[in-house]
């Protein structure tokens, strides 16, 4: 549905003061090495945040949410190793914790919009990336989107037609002014299901050699993961090599196309290609693979081959690429999109470490866009090794409600089950989502059949998705969290 100025006025959203703000640390270990980028990951802390707000009239609510903190992607640089990258995700949700923790009274995205700008600044003063001080907000963002629902008594998909988040006009996004925010909320009906995108890492084994486990464990290689899950989607992971990537991308191909030929693919650059001549070069390999041109409907785009600081250069929008682009890292503002369209990219991301609000609004420019000349702009549901629980449930849940058919998932393929959580927590979870989580070996684990997953659960009561609450009492302190690399 495309609304246009003047249509509707939009509303103020419910009043909520944020009350306390609380965090805690898990370290999560990898049951696989999960190599992307220059960076193999092996263990990694996730992030859980607690928070409590007051609503005029609907009284207090706490809210939750919860997110990797994965090294060396928010932040590249070689100058800051895997713990400094860590630190500066602490730093940056207690930044952004301060800031909304009795402050005067505003909507949750008037929060938003009230503090974002400030806080980039910050971030900036300290010497962070962008991601990596968004991250912050981000994820006390979905904790007060929750607790907001809880408080109204709504699930998420409610509140939302219901516009009780906020969302207007605002400064911060001039090329939406007019965008019809309540009338727009009202069409966004969450699906039942997401096809589930598998990431095909780099160190993946693509054979059944050395023979898989025992049946009640998880699958390890990419025959096994397709027998199990069914899935029709994959992504695969370049590694900037031309000619490497190809030859990897050839056997994967073999892989799929044997198994389940009328597979889809993206694949995902990681910032990896260094310039438009080694991206000319991958270009050319994917037009001359055999098994790229008998299908070339198949590949679907190709994300953030380009380092994020280079993401707009010139000559890229002549560049004869074989799929559209999809901006990943180079996702640095609100304006990101805006500015990678001019550029030449034709999509962008949506992870909720990024922010809810920033794929909020990137889905409403992709409606209104969607007439313009050229490749029609998309929005991607990309993951950061979500895991079980909070993170991968709000993750597929604004999914859902952006309209999204298929979704990258990782996390519960390189770590097994609820991991380190306890076991009393896990089976709270997969109580409250049936639907959602399978047990086997008696592990609750994500529930993927014929490549799908079923979402019913997600929005059957109040709140954002959550249906249970993670252990506050078998958390570590968020000054632990660097060590957790």
């Amino acid at each position: 549905m495309r609304t246009e100025a003047g249509s509707s006025s939009a509303g103020a959203g419910l009043p909520l003061r944020v009350r306390r703000v609380e965090a805690g640390v898990r370290d999560m270990r990898l049951r696989l090495p999960f190599r992307f980028g220059q960076v193999t990951l092996t263990r990694c802390p996730q992030l859980f945040v607690r928070a409590e707000i007051e609503v005029a009239g609907h009284g207090s609510a706490f809210g939750h949410a919860a997110e990797m903190m994965v090294p060396r992607w928010f932040d590249k640089r070689p100058e800051r190793d895997a713990s400094r990258n860590i630190a500066d995700l602490a730093t940056a949700f207690t930044r952004a914790a301060q800031a909304y923790e009795n402050d005067k009274a505003a909507s949750a995205f008037g929060l938003f919009e009230r503090h974002c700008g400030a806080l980039a600044a910050a971030g900036r003063s300290a010497g962070e990336t962008a991601l990596s001080t968004t991250f912050g907000q981000a994820v006390l963002d979905r904790a007060v989107l929750d607790a907001l629902c809880r408080a109204a008594g709504l699930p998420v998909h409610e509140a939302l037609a219901r516009n009780l988040p906020g969302l207007a006009d605002t400064p911060l996004l001039p090329d939406l002014a007019g965008w019809d925010w309540n009338g727009w909320l009202r069409t966004r009906r969450p699906s039942a299901s997401l096809q589930a995108r598998h990431t095909i890492g780099m160190l993946d084994a693509l054979s059944d050699e050395p023979a898989e486990p025992d049946a009640g464990a998880l699958p390890v290689t990419l025959p096994a993961v397709i027998r199990r899950y069914g899935h029709r989607f994959f992504k695969i992971k370049l590694g900037g090599d031309p000619q490497a990537d190809i030859e990897r991308l050839d056997a994967v191909l073999a892989v799929l196309d044997r198994l389940c030929p009328q597979h889809r693919y993206t694949l995902d650059g990681n910032e990896q290609y260094a310039d438009i001549d080694r991206l000319t070069q991958l270009a050319d390999g994917l037009r001359t693979l055999p098994r790229v041109a008998q299908r070339p409907q198949a590949l679907l785009y190709l994300e953030q081959p380009l380092p994020r600081d280079g993401s707009f250069v010139d000559g890229l929008a002549a560049l004869h690429l074989p799929a559209p682009l999809l901006l990943d890292e180079g996702d640095a503002a609100l304006d990101s999109f805006v500015q990678a369209r001019a550029a030449g990219w034709a999509g962008i991301s949506s992870k909720g470490c990024k922010g809810i609000w920033k794929a909020l609004a990137n889905r409403a420019r992709c409606e209104r866009q969607a007439s313009a000349d050229g490749t029609p702009p998309f929005l991607s549901a990309e993951d950061l090794t979500c895991q079980a629980g909070l993170s991968v449930q709000q993750d597929l849940a604004w999914a859902a409600l952006l309209g999204l058919t298929h979704a990258e998932r990782n996390g519960h393929h390189y770590v097994d089950g609820f991991g380190t959580a306890p076991d009393a927590e896990a089976q709270a979870f997969a109580t409250a989502h049936p639907d959602l989580y399978e047990c086997s070996a008696g592990r609750p684990r994500l529930a993927i059949r014929e490549g799908a997953i079923a979402l019913d659960s997600l929005f059957a009561q109040p709140g954002f998705a959550t249906g249970a609450l993670p252990d506050f009492d078998h958390l570590a302190p968020l000054d632990h969290a660097p060590s957790m690399v």
